[in-house]
């Protein structure tokens, strides 16, 4: 087996980042200019992603009410005792000291619902962002399997990847990455559809470097990547490190 038919077959363990420097960067060079491999790293990083969402465990819908049905019936810590001196002949408490464990109790049951409603705002947003990775997985999905899919690869200025998918009849577009620098934490990929020269902004470019482009395809010509503030720009505030045609 010759060197080029050795790259065809490291289709899967690049989708999967299972190659070492080395071979990746021997891989990637074939990428940009083997429209089969990318197809199937494309396939390949698709089903990854819908593998890796099977795995992903959805809060159960009743944990709001379960949680608020316990509050009125989980012991909390008892009152603080006043010491004798300050106590009234009979053992009764002074009022200053029934309103120091009345405001001790209050703070406790207070602190009690905040972590209810944290945990629920945290269980929405984990419902939210998983819902919105499978709906990303599926468009991503029906654009590989479009009858009128096109892809285009090629290399991004400073290192890595870039590969974008569409269909015309779909009217959209997604684009994932391998290999590319990490940014520091104020920074972001960001993703553009070329419109005769004006740049119209298409997402931000997640953590795990796929992305179904916002908006219409429309007339567009291409697809650029720039670096901006982790927030995304309205225009580019640099030159493209990758331009990939969509012809």
């Amino acid at each position: 087996m010759n060197a080029t038919a050795d790259l065809h077959t490291l289709t899967g363990a690049y989708a999967a980042h299972a190659l070492d420097d080395t071979e990746r960067a021997a891989f990637e060079h074939h990428l940009a200019h083997c429209a089969s491999c990318a197809q199937e790293v494309a396939e390949f990083a698709a089903t990854l992603a819908r593998l890796g969402s099977a795995e992903a465990t959805t809060p159960p819908p009743h944990l709001k009410a379960k949680v608020m049905a316990a509050l009125p019936t989980t012991r909390q810590d008892a009152p603080r005792v006043a010491p004798a001196s300050v106590a009234r002949p009979g053992g009764r408490l002074s009022r200053r000291w029934q309103g120091f464990a009345l405001a001790a109790c209050l703070t406790v049951a207070v602190g009690a619902g905040a972590v209810a409603v944290q945990q629920h705002r945290e269980t929405e947003r984990a419902r939210t962002e998983a819902a919105a990775a499978r709906q990303q997985q599926a468009t991503l999905t029906a654009l590989l399997t479009a009858p009128d899919a096109h892809l285009s690869t090629g290399r991004v200025t400073g290192g890595g990847t870039g590969t974008t998918v569409w269909s015309p009849t779909l009217g959209r577009a997604g684009f994932w990455a391998s290999g590319l620098p990490a940014l520091p934490g104020d920074r972001a990929y960001q993703l553009w559809f070329d419109d005769a020269g004006t740049m119209r902004p298409a997402g931000l470019l997640p953590s795990d470097g796929a992305l179904v482009l916002a908006g219409p395809v429309d007339a567009a010509s291409g697809v650029g990547v720039t670096e901006e503030p982790a927030g995304g720009s309205p225009h580019p505030t640099g030159a493209p490190l990758l331009l990939l045609p969509l012809t």
